[in-house]
């Protein structure tokens, strides 16, 4: 049975990356965004159908996402070299184009698997989306089957929610009153 990460401190990893406008390799660590949210997304393959939707999505709304003090990393088991060539590529043609944040290469897959989205017989990672708050507890993960996308607009709604220290009913929205703990 998996291990429970919601409520825990979320697993460290150290990846290799490449900044979103493809001209610089690095790397990231979770203790590079203490103090800081963090939506860490976990996608399967560069040059995929959907990936590229979530990816680009997510760049676009990077500015509410850093709003909100946020920061957001993408990663999967390509190489960095493959997400460089991926940024590089034209929209029309499948790429992604320049990105507002890092795509980070978890070659290795001790990152999929730690965060428990590995799919071992294929080398590849589930569609997990995690969000750590600034002392580095994973309070949010939602995981999918492949050929479903994530929405930007509920990540943006959980991430507020959570940030506002309230309990939050179904389908609570940002300005929206919390409910009050018996």
């Amino acid at each position: 049975m998996a291990d429970r990460l919601v409520g825990r401190l979320a697993p460290d990893f150290t990846l290799e990356t490449v900044s979103g406008d493809g001209e610089q390799f690095g790397k990231a660590s979770l203790s590079d965004y203490k103090g800081k949210w963090l939506v860490f997304f976990f996608y399967p393959l560069d040059f995929t159908f959907v990936c590229p939707t979530e990816i680009t999505a997510l760049s676009d709304a990077y500015a509410q996402f850093k709003d909100l003090n946020t920061e957001v990393l993408g990663v999967s088991t390509d190489s960095i070299h493959s997400h460089r060539a991926w940024i590089r590529t034209d929209k029309n043609d499948n790429g992604l184009g320049k990105l507002n944040f890092p795509l980070a290469a978890d070659i290795t897959k001790s990152a999929a698997r730690d965060y428990g989205v590995l799919i071992e017989e294929e080398g590849i990672a589930l569609r997990g989306l995690f969000i750590i708050n600034p002392e580095g507890e994973l309070v949010y993960q939602v995981v999918n089957h492949n050929n479903v996308g994530r929405s930007v607009e509920e990540t943006l709604r959980v991430l507020q929610a959570l940030q506002s220290g309230g309990l939050c009913p179904i389908n609570w929205k940002p300005g929206e009153k919390t409910l009050v703990a018996q």
